[in-house]
């Protein structure tokens, strides 16, 4: 698998809106999923080793982030007659599986991934209470890696900063991933 990196973060870009089918059989709108103080939007997918590596403490960063009014969507725009594993199906089994404690979203189209300019999984876009984009940067910087002791948690840092000052850090590390499988 090819790996990518995001942009640069486009700050203050208005988050775009959706309607997108998740897995708990719900529509769910951004606006249903806004947080008071934040919402992280983030592109992931099943099969892609970097979503993999992170996927247990992505769901421990998200239960920490609603402590500061953020909630989190996660979206899959895979293709998944080139990654089956990326199937609606197999999205429930995993979010059931592993207790997201976040709507996971299915993005048959793919025109909210290309609204939101998302290229890779995982793709983050942190927006503030106004819903403009302030943070799209790496989870941290272990990859596909187990973190080492003491490794900063760029996202989680990110997010609670937009929480508490509606803005997010200057300096951001692109996340880098699995190229988003186009149709």
């Amino acid at each position: 698998m090819v790996s990518v990196s995001t942009p640069v973060c486009d700050i203050g870009r208005v988050a775009p809106d959706f309607i997108l089918p998740g897995t708990d059989g719900q529509q769910h709108t951004l606006t249903s999923l806004a947080g008071e103080n934040g919402t992280l939007v983030m592109f992931i997918c099943n099969h892609c080793p970097f979503v993999k590596a992170i996927r247990e403490r992505l769901i421990v960063t998200c239960r920490e982030l609603e402590a500061y009014g953020v909630r989190s969507v996660a979206i899959s725009a895979n293709d998944p007659s080139l990654y089956p594993e990326d199937s609606f199906d197999y999205m429930k089994a995993i979010a059931q599986a592993l207790d997201f404690p976040f709507p996971y979203l299915y993005d048959e189209t793919q025109a909210v991934a290309k609204a939101y300019g998302a290229i890779c999984t995982p793709d983050f876009f942190g927006f503030n209470n106004d819903m403009r984009l302030q943070y799209r940067g790496r989870f941290d910087a272990a990859g596909k890696r187990p973190p080492t002791p003491g490794m900063r948690r760029e996202l989680f840092e990110a997010m609670k900063q937009i929480a508490m000052l509606g803005e997010g850090p200057r300096e951001q590390a692109p996340s880098i991933g699995c190229s988003i499988k186009w149709r």
